[in-house]
């Protein structure tokens, strides 16, 4: 006979907020003219991102012909491909599964806020956002005895200033790392440059990561070496993962490849290319914008915590 474990209880008052924010949320896109949308979570292709590991659903019975199907780690591919149809300004609250992520900022099985503007750039999805979490938290978070301020505009810098003033690492070197040795540069930044953000009192966006670390985001016209891509971090959380997309499908079939051959190399599963979104570029997406904000993360911090498990119902290890 067993016996199930004891499992924390989530106190009202944190479910209670996490569904006030969600309505705040939801509110805030339809004042700006956002349509809310919903995608498949059983997906043909669930992402390359060579540090993403996917769930695969295996049906019971289905012939042996049938294409397999993984569980969504992201709306992105499905949601560009409305706007290659015409959509201009969409947002989804979603979940999203991630194998192997299981943490004080992580669970397998997450809520994503995904949303993306046609005709826009980095700077008015950054806009969008810190004015998204200025209003979901008043403008400021409370953790840890600390006041930290989002209020807009937040700061920005970019990830060469960023290794430079924290992990003494020169521009050069910190591109040459994230292309040649990225353990050093994952280990630069865990070790030696988001500690230094944690201790802000406002928040930030890291900007232009290194090309080699976005690879659906477009390069910077007037530096390729760098991608629109960006990060904010708000008292050492990172809120969002957001890029200035890169719209050119022959350029994104050769990054997908060379993504497919590093993950075999790694040793890692091999998923298949999304034709489809492929398809979807080369009919014509617009220059567009786009983040994907974690919203359990955004909820911990608006209810002063910097732990999702304080904002989650259930984690993975108490079902």
């Amino acid at each position: 006979m067993t016996h199930a474990t004891n499992v924390r209880l989530v106190p009202r008052k944190q479910l209670e907020a996490r569904g006030r924010i969600v309505r705040e949320v939801r509110a805030f896109f339809d004042s700006r003219g956002y349509l809310e949308v919903e995608t498949p979570l059983a997906v043909p292709c669930p992402g390359l991102d060579l540090h993403l590991d996917a769930f695969e659903v295996i049906a019971s019975g289905a012939p042996l012909s049938e294409p397999p199907r993984f569980l969504s780690t992201s709306p992105e591919y499905q949601m560009k491909r409305l706007l290659a149809d015409g959509y201009s300004r969409i947002f989804q609250i979603t979940r999203a599964f991630r194998a192997g992520e299981l943490g004080e900022r992580h669970n397998p099985e997450f809520t994503i806020l995904e949303l993306y503007r046609a005709h826009a750039g980095v700077e008015a999805i950054m806009r969008d956002t810190e004015q998204l979490v200025a209003r979901v938290t008043g403008g400021s978070v409370h953790v840890g005895g600390r006041v930290i301020d989002v209020r807009p505009p937040l700061a920005r810098m970019t990830v060469c200033e960023a290794y430079a003033q924290f992990a003494a690492t020169p521009p050069d070197e910190t591109l040459r790392l994230a292309e040649h040795d990225e353990d050093r540069f994952y280990r630069l930044l865990v070790d030696l440059v988001e500690p230094a953000l944690a201790k802000l009192d406002h928040g930030l966006f890291l900007t232009e990561y290194p090309a080699t670390q976005a690879s659906l985001a477009r390069k910077k016209p007037s530096d390729p070496r760098v991608a629109e891509r960006f990060e904010l971090y708000v008292a050492g959380v990172e809120l969002c993962n957001g890029f200035g997309e890169l719209t050119d499908a022959v350029e994104q079939r050769e990054r997908f490849l060379h993504d497919q051959a590093e993950r075999a190399r790694r040793g890692k599963p091999v998923y298949p290319l999304d034709e489809r979104f492929l398809e979807a570029l080369a009919r014509g997406m617009p220059d567009s914008g786009g983040n994907a904000i974690g919203l359990d993360r955004l909820v911990a911090l608006a209810t002063g915590s910097t732990s999702i498990r304080d904002v989650l119902s259930f984690t993975a290890d108490e079902l």
